[in-house]
């Protein structure tokens, strides 16, 4: 089975993912709803992702949850770190999180937003004690097959296909085919993709499906 990076990354990106959960949504208070929407689209989770060294072992969970939360510009009240060694339920979301995007090597948007993270906490009580092969099978259950980046990035930031029609300038007609698998956004042309990013506030190259 080929993973997002090296198996040797995984425990210590579970453990990281983990306490930056932990420490925005318990120690900072941090909306869930809104931090699962900044983490899904950040810069952070693609380089995380890729198993980028800086950010799966480079930094600790609250250097890494300050990290999201200061490319997304929200103004907190920050504190000092906070790890502890009785796991929340928010810690075992980010630890489960990390696991199924470095099996499955999906994007943590894609993941996000058919399982996001209210719902990751829903399955606490049933999974926390479960092998994690049973967290996978309910990701792979829950997950659109025929996900679409380009729908993901434009319900994240709560835009309708026709208000980004008129944003971005590209038809919606076009935008409608895209987000249904109908014609492939990767053999769409430089100009469309830069005009989707811009309304999107993303690069254009996290709108290609992989």
């Amino acid at each position: 089975m080929i993973c997002a990076y090296d198996e040797l990354y995984i425990d210590l990106a579970q453990k990281n993912l983990g306490d930056a959960f932990d420490f925005a949504l318990v120690t900072l208070g941090i909306d869930i709803n809104y931090f699962n929407n900044i983490f899904s689209v950040s810069r952070v989770s693609k380089q995380f992702s890729e198993g980028n060294p800086k950010y799966v072992a480079g930094m600790n969970g609250c250097e890494l949850a300050r990290t999201i939360l200061d490319e997304s510009g929200l103004k907190y009240a920050d504190t000092e770190d906070a790890m502890y060694p009785d796991k929340s339920p928010e810690y075992w979301a980010g630890w489960t999180l990390a696991y199924y995007q470095w099996e499955s090597r999906k994007s943590f948007g894609e993941i996000l937003s058919s399982v996001p993270l209210s719902s990751l906490l829903d399955m606490y009580n049933v999974y926390h004690q479960m092998d994690i092969s049973k967290s996978v099978e309910y990701f792979d259950a829950h997950i659109n097959t025929r996900y679409s980046r380009l729908r993901a990035y434009r319900t994240l930031i709560g835009l309708s296909q026709s208000a980004l029609s008129k944003s971005s300038g590209v038809a919606l007609r076009q935008i409608q085919l895209f987000e249904q698998g109908e014609r492939d956004i990767n053999k769409t042309s430089a100009q469309t993709l830069f005009m989707l990013s811009k309304a999107l506030g993303c690069q254009m190259q996290d709108l290609l499906e992989i």
